[in-house]
């Protein structure tokens, strides 16, 4: 790992109007992320956790503040730029799965493939290898109809992993399950964590807590310190 982190968040501010009025959705954030770890973003409904995701991931812009992902300065990209980092750099996960309902396991996970250009068999044998990575193997040839919501996620992860992610990006990835599903896909997470990529996630679950190397705790759009949270959250 180098000195540099590989997310520096310098005084990040979204603001935006809703019904004649500014929401400060996140309000002069400074962040700094070690490449490699596995960082927890806790919150309540409307705290600005999947404000900062959706900024990370170059899905929105700031209103103002520096984001630097892996040396690249996100707030000084254009759309193109923003698009390509996208699909090079991050894998996303979210917490309604979006997958195609027509499509197999395997069609769901080969289908971003076909947009950077990868030829049929390889994109074949590639999703094939991330189901098995992710205990689904068996489940290739199931639409997700088919499938059970912890299922699910896991052909939502295995998605995410095609393009080999630095980052792994996953918004509320427990929020649709149940408690034994929830478990297992944090164990997913947690061993891509373990096999070097840098993951960030974005939950209410306070099990995910366990497998984090870093937390960070956001309240009305502001960091704040985990007892102030605890404070916050017994109110």
């Amino acid at each position: 790992m180098s000195d540099s982190p590989f997310i520096r968040i310098h005084n990040l501010k979204k603001h935006f109007e809703m019904g004649g009025t500014t929401v400060r959705a996140l309000d002069g954030v400074d962040i700094d992320i070690p490449a490699g770890s596995f960082t927890v973003v806790m919150g309540p409904s409307g705290s600005g956790k999947s404000t900062l995701l959706y900024l990370l991931g170059g899905l929105d812009r700031p209103s103002e503040g520096e984001i630097e992902v892996n040396g690249q300065r996100l707030d000084a990209m254009d759309e193109n730029q923003l698009a390509l980092f996208r699909r090079k750099t991050v894998g996303f996960i979210f917490q309604s799965f979006n997958l195609i309902q027509s499509m197999t396991a395997q069609q769901n996970v080969a289908f971003p493939m076909q947009f950077a250009g990868v030829p049929g068999k390889q994109r074949e044998s590639r999703s094939l290898e991330l189901l098995e990575r992710v205990g689904l193997a068996d489940r290739s040839q199931h639409k997700p109809n088919e499938l059970s919501g912890g299922q699910q996620q896991r052909v939502a992860i295995a998605r995410s992993l095609v393009n080999e992610p630095a980052l792994i990006l996953a918004d509320e990835p427990t929020g649709n399950l149940d408690t034994t599903s929830g478990g297992s896909v944090m164990q997913v997470l947690s061993e891509l964590h373990q096999a070097g990529r840098t993951v960030l996630v974005v939950t209410h679950d306070p099990r995910m807590t366990h497998f984090a190397s870093h937390k960070i705790f956001l309240l009305d759009g502001q960091i704040v310190s985990e007892a102030e949270y605890r404070s916050a959250s017994l109110e």
